[in-house]
């Protein structure tokens, strides 16, 4: 079962001291992405066919260049651009004037052009690395769950989620449990969840006073990095 083969790195995220350990996964998951990217994979012709391909989202674009292989990057950029030259060439060829959909307000339908730059917009390697191992870690955690007690006990004593891994999870809880577990799972999901933001709200609070001349000698308590953990819940950013 694939799961199992999960298991280590599921097990090892809930067991970090962290705002969300769904985001300490995907993060894993993200440098590994990355560093293969700009590994020997990109002399190998069927990674730079897929890269070709898919090109990079503005995140991951940034962050395969800073991994500092000038070389393979111009390398990777040199065969993308004379892809994506190529392809709207063609797409240039079989272009009709626009025209005015009835049913929406200003938009065009019927431009190869402007399609294939949309798909390639919103298509990048490193996401699509990512993307589908990240959701057999999702399966892995309801496995976990079902399965194995003591990381229910992990998964309950952790600090919650940020809000988009807590609906990731609450939208998958009904394809894996039903009826009173699948109740169970989503009551003890809310509540980590709510509590958690509760308390990294009481941080920030704290955090806004410590600003106030009124609390100089008051203690800092566990505001002092309250910002970078907010901006961990709210948009799933670790700012390091």
């Amino acid at each position: 079962m694939k799961e199992k083969l999960y298991a280590i790195p599921v097990n090892d995220a809930f067991s970090k001291d962290c705002e969300c350990p769904v985001c300490a996964m995907y993060k894993e998951l993200e440098n590994n992405a990355v560093e293969y990217t700009m590994g020997p994979s990109y002399m190998e012709d069927d990674i730079r066919a897929v890269t070709d391909r898919l090109g990079f989202c503005d995140k991951h674009v940034k962050m395969v260049y800073d991994q500092n292989n000038r070389l393979g990057m111009a390398l990777v950029m040199s065969t993308h651009l004379r892809k994506t030259i190529g392809d709207v060439k063609a797409a240039t060829k079989h272009r009709t004037m626009p025209k005015i959909s009835l049913f929406s307000k200003n938009k065009t339908t019927g431009n190869p052009v402007t399609e294939y730059i949309h798909n390639l917009d919103n298509s990048c390697f490193v996401c699509s690395r990512i993307n589908g191992i990240f959701d057999r870690y999702i399966a892995t955690i309801f496995h976990l769950w079902k399965t194995d007690e003591a990381f229910r006990e992990k998964y309950k004593s952790s600090k919650g989620f940020c809000q988009r891994h807590y609906a990731v999870l609450t939208d998958y809880a009904p394809k894996e449990l039903k009826d009173s577990a699948l109740n169970e799972f989503l009551s003890i999901t809310d509540k980590l969840y709510i509590e958690n933001m509760e308390r990294v709200l009481g941080d920030i609070d704290w955090f806004i006073n410590k600003f106030d001349f009124r609390y100089d000698n008051e203690p800092w308590k566990n505001s002092k990095d309250s910002l970078q953990r907010a901006i961990l819940k709210t948009n799933s950013v670790d700012i390091e």
